[in-house]
């Protein structure tokens, strides 16, 4: 009997909503069987079984949040599956709606009991760091330590890290000695959680109940910070504004605090507090209640959503934008397209007019390369990037995503084509991929195929250039004989990155893209 620990599912990812159990306790699955349908904050990812074996346990149930490095479900080999004790297994069941602890590694410092022990793995720390130094030990064997409280100091190649206590406890091992390496995602220090220690102490028939009752009812009653359920980030936004966990009011699954909770809680006037201190319970219900008394439906920002909105945030704040817009006949590419497409059906392939927005973006950025660009995080260097990976967004069915085309500039357009399809359907079923959703260089947000005609769209950083093409109209023009005729016209809105990206440049970048498009044959000169 083992426990399958989630591995990591993502660069930077800590945490996921378990979204689908697709087994139940008792079931017996095969290798590489789909157990879990996980979400992260960039994409729906299925968790397959390790080995042939038959469920014992599922750690979480369907909405509630699971921990990267911590126990998903546990699972007994087929082959060992007589031998695995009841017993240990009824004992866990009754832990519910506890997050699951991670399995003890060997070697516990303390002699006794070895279910109680945990390790804490040492998370990532930094895009590409896979050791760091352990420059210092806030603690020591046997401490007692509280939740969030700083452990240990540990140096990475690019800066000073601070790890702290997942929950409170004791320590019992710390695995690493000052000045020596420790890898990430190995043990760092074991410990027993303050409830795994306090709970064998109602079973021990020997002990009188009358001292078993207080001692578990204390933590119930003064523990309680430790019970409310948050994520490392909210946790960490409390400590910075010196706030108190338990004061504030969750809005999420089983009480989940989450960032917008803390934010609204710093936003109550400070006076509040002071005049009606007595009546903390009654001052929650008002953030459910719209006027009238009928009840506010409260939903949690998560996943991609709340992916997309770190990221929104962030480049609205920090990125000056510059919008220019411009009108595109596109006449004659759609008579080319229409042209194309039967041929483009032969092979199995829709052709719509993105494949040659996209194509023709990739030979104007050759000219203009600033447009497929990105800023070092100083703001002091301009790195030029060697592809143009052109994202798209997609409503999916996780929230919006841009998954991108990588090497636009080497693809036909059936080629592009075929990739927009397969983007695109994987998007709307949950299931892009992380390759997909990394590394674009530029973005095109179709808001025309929902009728929109202009846009002001946010860049999606860290690229500095994004277009929302509008809706295609019948409008009319003035021929070169001045004859009113009716023509194709689309409306187009670049936002650009004002800090490198001048008003020139992006008209003048403008103007060549839509050559290209207004006359598609010019772009078989430039196609490599």
């Amino acid at each position: 009997m083992s426990d399958f620990i989630l591995p990591d599912i993502g660069e930077g990812i800590v945490e996921c909503e378990l979204v689908k159990w697709l087994v139940a306790e008792g079931d017996v699955i095969e290798e590489d069987q789909p157990v879990a349908e996980v979400m992260t904050d960039k994409a729906l990812v299925e968790i397959p079984a390790p080995y042939k074996g038959r469920v014992t346990r599922l750690y979480y149930r369907e909405g509630d949040i699971a921990k990267v490095h911590a126990p998903l479900f546990e699972l007994v080999d087929e082959s060992g599956e007589a031998g695995a004790p009841a017993p240990a297994s009824a004992e866990e069941s009754s832990q519910v709606d506890s997050a699951p602890e991670a399995v003890a590694k060997a070697e516990p410092a303390q002699g006794g009991d070895d279910n109680a022990t945990e390790d804490f793995i040492l998370p990532d720390i930094g895009e590409g760091i896979v050791e760091c130094e352990v420059v210092e030990w806030r603690v020591a064997e046997g401490d007692e330590i509280e939740e969030d409280q700083p452990v240990v100091d540990v140096m990475t190649d690019k800066a000073m890290v601070e790890i702290t206590a997942p929950k409170a406890g004791r320590i019992t091992k710390l695995y690493h000695e000052q000045q020596s390496m420790a890898r990430v995602h190995s043990p760092l220090f074991a410990f027993i959680p303050r409830d795994r220690e306090e709970a064998p102490q109602p079973k021990s028939e020997s002990r009188p109940s009358a001292d078993a009752a207080p001692t578990k009812a204390t933590p119930v009653a003064t523990g309680n910070r430790a019970r409310i359920p948050a994520s490392p980030a909210v946790r960490r936004l409390v400590r910075e504004h010196e706030l108190n966990l338990g004061d504030i009011a969750g809005s999420g699954k089983d009480g989940r605090v989450l960032k917008a909770d803390v934010l609204a809680h710093l936003e109550q006037p400070k006076s509040e507090p002071s005049a009606t201190e007595g009546q903390a319970e009654p001052s929650t219900p008002p953030r459910r209640q719209a006027e009238g008394g009928q009840q506010v439906r409260v939903e949690p920002i998560k996943g991609m959503k709340a992916a997309m909105a770190r990221t929104m945030v962030q480049s609205a704040t920090t990125i000056p934008h510059f919008i220019y817009s411009e009108d595109i006949d596109v006449t004659d590419l759609l008579r080319l397209r229409e042209q194309l497409k039967p041929e483009a059906e032969t092979k199995g392939t829709r052709l719509t007019l993105m494949p040659f927005f996209m194509k023709a973006m990739a030979l104007a950025v050759q000219e203009y390369p600033v447009l497929n660009s990105q800023l070092n995080e100083d703001v002091t260097e301009i790195h030029y990037l060697p592809h143009c990976n052109i994202g798209m967004a997609v409503d999916g069915k996780a929230g919006l995503v841009v998954p991108n085309v990588k090497h636009v500039e080497q693809l036909t357009l059936l080629g592009i084509a075929e990739e927009i399809a397969r983007l695109t359907e994987a998007a709307r079923s949950g299931r892009v991929s992380q390759d997909d959703l990394k590394g674009g260089t530029i973005t095109i947000s179709n808001i025309g195929a929902l009728g929109g005609t202009y846009a002001a769209p946010i860049i999606n950083a860290p690229e500095v250039a994004i277009v929302a093409l509008g809706r295609t109209q019948k409008l009319p023009r003035f021929d070169a004989n001045g004859q009113v005729v009716e023509r194709a016209i689309m409306t187009i809105s670049w936002a650009g990155d004002h800090r490198i990206i001048d008003g020139g440049t992006i008209a003048r970048f403008c103007n060549l893209w839509k050559s290209y498009l207004e006359s598609p044959q010019t772009m078989l000169l430039h196609m490599g």
